[in-house]
């Protein structure tokens, strides 16, 4: 008889499945060091080859800067011409969506997973992330899970979002609350190009 961390009596074929997931995890580990390796390339064209190699799509334009972090970047997804900062943290464990001309600042934490706090066994829960047009979000911001910003919105600095973020509202805050409005309601710029060596 074989129990599990929690003292739960477990089957021969559970006892399968978790070591197939132990090994899947060793695995997903290796890739995401790899990953971080890749953001260490000061050169933002081989970074986004090798992105894109592990599997995040990246529109025409777009980069991430140096020292990203990253979970299953199979589920992330970047639109055209928006810039990423240094430091970021994309969680792909359900699907990220960044749109179109989207200005992330440095250091910006975006989760799809947390931890189910009601649950006797702590498990996760997810949810996806969806950050539309236009959108400009601030240093050090932390986005939670199944969190969607709405076109043209901005998240000032430091802001912790826990809730949706409805189109062209200015958010700022722990947690973050409706601070003002963006005047210009149909934004058409581009971002330009991104720092060259970072």
């Amino acid at each position: 008889m074989i129990k599990d961390k929690n003292g739960k009596i477990i089957t021969p074929d559970e006892i399968v499945q978790k070591i197939i997931n132990r090994l899947a995890n060793y695995f997903l580990d290796f890739e995401l060091m790899l990953l971080r390796c890749v953001g260490h390339i000061p050169f933002h064209i081989l970074r986004n080859i090798k992105y894109k190699f592990f599997g995040i799509k990246m529109g025409k334009g777009s980069t991430i800067h140096m020292w990203a972090n990253f979970f299953y970047p199979k589920n992330i997804e970047i639109g055209l011409d928006t810039i990423i900062g240094d430091h970021a943290f994309l969680d792909g464990r359900d699907k990220l969506i960044i749109g179109n001309h989207v200005d992330i600042a440095s250091s910006v934490m975006i989760y799809n997973s947390e931890h189910d706090l009601s649950n006797d066994d702590f498990s996760a829960i997810i949810a996806p992330v969806e950050i539309g047009d236009y959108v400009f979000i601030g240093p050090r911001v932390t986005i939670m899970p199944g969190v969607k910003i709405g076109k043209g919105a901005v998240v000032a600095g430091g802001a912790v979002v826990t809730k949706d973020v409805e189109p062209f509202t200015i958010v700022g805050g722990v947690p973050a609350k409706i601070i003002g409005e963006r005047k210009n309601k149909n934004p058409n710029y581009k971002l330009g190009r991104a720092r060259l060596f970072q």
